[in-house]
């Protein structure tokens, strides 16, 4: 009777063979082993590289792809509130925002370490079938609340600073009741997370793509012959 380690196996390696797949005669040299640990180191290289790019001082705030802007109510005021001299505040929470995100991102490694320790033989079919960014989705369907959370208090320690934070979160709490305010943006501190979180995957995208155009490059033996199957 086979273990379910063994059924796993062929599983994974049926996955890997089967027609409907675009690469399935180049995979199918892999084998199960292979196969998992260029994915898993992957992975691994792509959270690593994309945390220690964002969880640096101006990892946000000099990076125009993931700065984090004010929230939409506070930038569609923002002419108004120049003219009643507000521009310094709203400077200061643009700083603080972005300052609190590089501070929580750290935070997300082992988050991410655990998912890729923890990933299924659906996960690596879905992978190694799936499209440039499918990395990036995995790590999006098993961390994204997760890293949400975490986020958070670190985030509100930050802009709790800013005086501008708590004027907004007192007004948002009242604007939320009447519907008025999406939830992500009801307090500083949810909106600022739920970027940082979008921010992360961003960067873990930009990398997967540089892992998928040069796989050698990686340094990686593995990373080279799994990935450059799929090239």
């Amino acid at each position: 009777m086979r273990t379910m380690k063994s059924m796993q196996s062929v599983v994974l390696v049926s996955a890997l063979m089967l027609p409907a797949f675009s690469y399935a005669v180049d995979l199918s040299q892999l084998s199960t082993k292979d196969a998992n640990s260029g994915l898993k180191a992957a992975l691994e290289q792509g959270a690593n590289a994309a945390i220690s790019k964002l969880g640096v001082a101006d990892g946000f705030l000099n990076n125009e792809k993931v700065k984090i802007p004010l929230p939409s109510i506070l930038e569609k005021a923002k002419p108004i509130l120049k003219l009643s001299g507000q521009s310094k505040y709203l400077d200061e929470l643009v700083v603080a925002m972005n300052r609190a995100a590089e501070t929580a991102v750290p935070m997300a490694k082992p988050l991410l370490l655990d998912a890729v320790k923890t990933m299924s033989v659906t996960d690596a079919k879905n992978i190694l079938s799936g499209g440039e960014t499918s990395v990036t989705d995995f790590f999006r369907q098993k961390t994204s609340v997760a890293l949400t959370t975490k986020f958070t208090p670190t985030v509100k320690g930050v802009t709790d600073k800013v005086g501008l934070a708590s004027r907004y979160n007192s007004v948002m709490a009242k604007a939320q009741k009447m519907g008025a305010v999406p939830e992500k943006e009801a307090t500083v501190e949810s909106y600022v997370s739920g970027k940082a979180v979008e921010a992360l995957y961003t960067m873990i995208a930009e990398e997967e793509k540089k892992i998928r155009q040069d796989p050698i490059g990686t340094g990686s033996k593995i990373i080279g012959k799994v990935f450059g199957l799929l090239k």
